[in-house]
């Protein structure tokens, strides 16, 4: 997929943040629940998470400068730590309000009406957030899939506010309103450490997943034959590039050209194994006891 033409998806998740904002304000409206309520905090949310992610689309698929030698992906994950940060005030808020009204419980109203309107965000939410997620998987984008998972959060969040508020309407219990809009607080709480964590991660340059690190020795153990081995295999995830180096211990012996040909081997398996990966390798002699002296990240002088 044209890392480009992921900005569309980000235009689809503004569009359905403002339709599914002005339904849910509108319920919360109709009725006065301070569960709708919460569902609607979360849907502004999704507004500025939506826009934060438009932004950071646009630069990371800027072509890698001088400044910016291995491109501007990691501009993604300042995304997901945006999105993050804000779902984490959002809960917060929905939390204060929640006990307020635990604390002075008010009858609800237009129950039946708030719930449809509810429902229709929801099934808008459910629609989007299913086309951000198999988007963002398919192109390994950090940002689509986290608001994808977002969506499909708050759909939850808000199968929960309904079911809520319908328990309200059908037992007179005031109380269950804030109840379930403290829930809806401590769910999506959970969501955004998720989202902070993992942008930390990426941040912090994680080695790649275990599937990848294990496609990636299953690549180099084909190799592994007349003398050839490998050792100091580092990786690393940069918003939806992977980065692979390995050093490449062949026989002193072999030409220039012999152990070039081979690291060109090596390479394109890698990056037929894993598409869109960017490999370097570093090719020594077996023989020389110095190839094993910079098997570390610090080099010993």
């Amino acid at each position: 997929m044209n890392r480009g033409s992921l900005t569309r998806f980000a235009w689809l998740s503004i569009a359905a943040a403002l339709v599914t904002m002005a339904l849910k304000g509108t319920a919360y409206h109709l009725t006065g629940s301070v569960g709708l309520l919460s569902d609607a905090a979360e849907s502004v949310v999704n507004l500025v998470a939506a826009v934060v992610a438009m932004a950071a689309l646009r630069w990371a698929v800027k072509p890698a400068d001088e400044d910016h030698a291995y491109g501007h992906a990691k501009a993604e994950y300042f995304s997901a730590g945006v999105e993050g940060s804000l779902i984490l005030i959002a809960a917060a808020g929905i939390a204060v309000t929640a006990v307020a009204r635990l604390i002075d419980p008010q009858p609800l109203e237009s129950v039946g009406v708030g719930l449809l309107v509810s429902a229709a965000a929801t099934a808008i939410n459910l629609a989007v957030g299913l086309t951000l997620l198999r988007a963002g998987r398919r192109a390994r984008s950090i940002v689509l899939e986290a608001d994808g998972k977002h969506l499909i959060t708050d759909v939850w969040t808000s199968v929960g506010v309904i079911v809520g508020v319908a328990g309200v309407a059908l037992t007179g219990w005031d109380r269950l309103d804030p109840i379930v809009a403290l829930a809806v607080a401590a769910n999506i709480l959970v969501a955004g450490g998720g989202l902070l964590r993992r942008s930390a991660g990426g941040l912090m340059d994680r080695a790649l997943e275990e599937p990848d690190l294990e496609a990636i020795r299953d690549v180099l153990a084909e190799f592994e034959r007349d003398g050839v081995r490998f050792h100091a295999l580092r990786t690393r995830q940069a918003g939806s590039r992977r980065f692979i180096s390995v050093h490449v211990l062949v026989p002193g012996a072999w030409t220039v050209q012999r152990g070039h040909d081979l690291v060109e081997h090596v390479e394109g398996s890698l990056c037929s194994r894993l598409p869109g990966a960017s490999v370097f390798t570093h090719l020594e002699p077996a023989e020389d006891p110095r190839s094993f002296a910079d098997t570390t990240l610090d080099r010993p002088r």
